[in-house]
C-alpha cells in the first residue's frame, strides 16, 4: 500500500480517537465498492501489518472513548432512518431525498481532521455527504423506495444539533382536459371586490355577492378540485388552468388543459379512471373532465405558460340588416388577417392598456338571417374575438362590425379547441407513468 496513504491513517488516529467511517470518509475518492466503515477498516488493518502491532492496538472502541469528529454521530444511521420512515408513516410515496444539518463544530471537526493529516479541504467525503447518502439507502430498504435529487415525492431534513427530523411532502398533481357545459361559471372562485370577500358592504349584506363574498355559487375549480383532493387525502389544492375562457363562455369539444395539485397528498397513486368518473359525476352535469393522468411539478409550469391557439364558435347579432354576400367578403377579409386591438374596455381595469397583434387563422361562417349569424374562428392565442366582432369602438382593426359598417355583437360564445401553438400538448416526460 502507499507510504502516504499509510502516513496519512497514522496521523489520523494520533489526532484522537476517531470511528471508522470519519477514517475511511478521508479516501472515499480514492476507493469505489466500500463503505466508510469499511474503508476505515480496511486502514487500520493495512497499518496494523505495516507496523507489525496487533489490531486491537489501531481498533476504534466506541465504549472507551467517543470519536472526536463526529462525536459520535456516525453510530447512528440507522436509528435516523428508522425514525424518518416513522415520521412519513401513512404517506404514499415512491421518491425521496434526504438532507443532512451538521452543527458548525462538527462541520469544523471535518476539516480539522484533514489539516491534521495534511488533505485538503474538500478531500475524500464530507461528514454531511456521507449522512445523506448512509441514512438515505436504510430509508429507501425501510420504505421500498428510490431515491431523486430532483423533485422527489418527499424529503426528510435530520437535525444534528436538535436530534429532530423535519418532513416535507411535496405536492402531486393530476392533469386533465375540462368542459364547461353552463353559462356564468367562472373557471376559479371570483372573489367579491365591493366587500372583499368578505360579505359585508357599509355593515349590510353585501348586494354585489349577496353576502357570500364570491361574485359566482360555483366555478370549474369547486366543481372538479374537492374530489382530487378527498381521493388523495390532501392537506389543499390548487387548480391551474392553461388561460381561461369569459364567465358567460361555454368550453366544449376537446377541453381546456388544466392541472390540479394537491398539497401534502397521504395518497398518490389514484386510479385515474375512477377518478375522472367520480368528478364528472359531482359537477352534475354542469362541467365534465376527459384525459386525467397523473403529472409531475414541471406540467403546472407548462400548462401555465402554454401558448395556445383556440377555436370558437360565436352566435352573432347585427345592429341593422345585412346582406349574404357583404357578410362572406366581409369574412373573407378577415381570414388571416393580422388584428391590431387596443386593450378592451372590459378588462381595462385589470389589464395594462397596449395594442396587440394577432393573427386570424382561420374564419367561417353560417348567414342564418339578415340580423344572425354563427362564426366558427381560429386564432392566436389572445385574439379578442368579442371586440374581433365588435369593434370595441374603433379599438380593433380591423373588424367585423367595421367591414359591415353596422354594430354587431356576440350574443353567445363557446371555446371549442385550446391546442399549444408549435407543438403538441401532452408530452410524455410531463406524465408520472410515462417516467416510470
Amino acid at each position: 500500500m502507499d507510504a502516504n496513504v499509510l502516513e496519512t491513517t497514522r496521523a489520523a488516529l494520533d489526532s484522537g480517537p476517531i470511528c471508522d467511517s470519519c477514517l475511511g470518509r478521508l479516501y472515499a475518492d480514492r476507493s469505489f465498492g466500500l463503505g466508510n466503515p469499511e474503508r476505515g477498516h480496511a486502514m487500520r488493518v493495512a497499518l496494523a501489518l505495516e507496523e507489525d502491532v496487533p489490531l486491537e492496538d489501531v481498533k476504534y472502541d466506541a465504549d472507551e472513548a467517543v470519536c472526536w469528529v463526529c462525536e459520535g454521530e456516525c453510530a447512528d444511521f440507522d436509528a435516523w432512518a428508522e425514525n424518518a420512515a416513522a415520521a412519513l408513516r401513512g404517506y404514499e410515496f415512491d421518491t425521496y431525498q434526504v438532507g443532512t444539518k451538521v452543527p458548525p463544530l462538527l462541520e469544523e471537526n471535518d476539516v480539522l481532521l484533514r489539516e491534521e493529516v495534511g488533505l485538503e479541504e474538500d478531500a475524500g467525503e464530507l461528514l454531511k455527504s456521507e449522512y445523506n447518502r448512509e441514512v438515505g439507502k436504510r430509508f429507501g430498504r425501510l420504505t421500498d423506495t428510490e431515491v431523486d435529487f430532483g423533485r422527489p415525492d418527499v424529503l426528510a431534513l435530520i437535525d444534528l444539533a436538535t436530534g429532530e427530523i423535519d418532513v416535507q411532502v411535496n405536492s402531486a398533481f393530476v392533469y386533465g382536459r375540462y368542459r364547461k357545459l353552463e353559462r356564468d361559471i367562472p373557471q376559479t372562485e371570483w372573489p367579491c371586490r365591493e366587500c372583499n370577500e368578505t360579505g359585508i358592504k357599509r355593515g349590510e349584506e353585501c348586494p354585489g355577492c349577496d353576502g357570500t363574498g364570491y361574485r359566482y355559487d360555483e366555478s370549474v375549480e369547486e366543481l372538479t378540485t374537492p374530489v382530487v383532493l378527498e381521493a388523495m387525502n390532501g392537506a389543499d389544492a390548487t387548480f391551474h388552468g392553461a388561460g381561461r375562457e369569459d364567465v358567460d363562455a361555454l368550453m366544449l369539444d376537446s377541453g381546456r388543459p388544466f392541472v390540479i395539485e394537491v398539497d401534502e397528498p397521504r395518497i398518490r397513486d389514484v386510479d385515474v379512471a375512477d377518478l375522472e368518473a367520480e368528478i364528472n359525476d359531482f359537477a352534475d352535469g354542469k362541467a365534465e373532465v376527459e384525459g386525467l393522468r397523473l403529472a409531475t411539478h414541471e406540467m403546472v409550469e407548462r400548462v401555465k405558460e402554454l401558448d395556445a391557439s383556440k377555436t370558437y364558435r360565436m352566435e352573432i347579432e347585427f345592429g341593422d340588416d345585412v346582406a349574404a354576400d357583404d357578410f362572406e367578403a366581409a369574412l373573407d377579409e378577415l381570414e388571416g388577417a393580422t388584428v391590431h386591438q387596443d386593450t378592451p374596455q372590459r378588462v381595462s381595469h385589470r389589464r395594462a392598456d397596449l395594442t396587440r397583434t394577432r393573427e386570424v387563422y382561420e374564419i367561417s361562417g353560417d348567414f342564418e338571417d339578415a340580423r344572425h349569424a354563427t362564426v366558427e374562428l381560429h386564432g392566436e392565442g389572445g385574439l379578442y374575438v368579442k371586440e374581433l366582432v365588435s369593434s370595441d369602438e374603433g379599438r380593433t382593426e380591423p373588424s367585423l362590425a367595421g367591414l359591415l359598417g353596422v354594430d354587431a355583437v356576440v350574443t353567445a360564445l363557446d371555446v371549442l379547441d385550446v391546442q399549444g401553438e408549435d407543438e403538441p400538448f401532452a408530452l410524455p416526460e410531463y406524465f408520472r407513468d410515462a417516467e416510470a
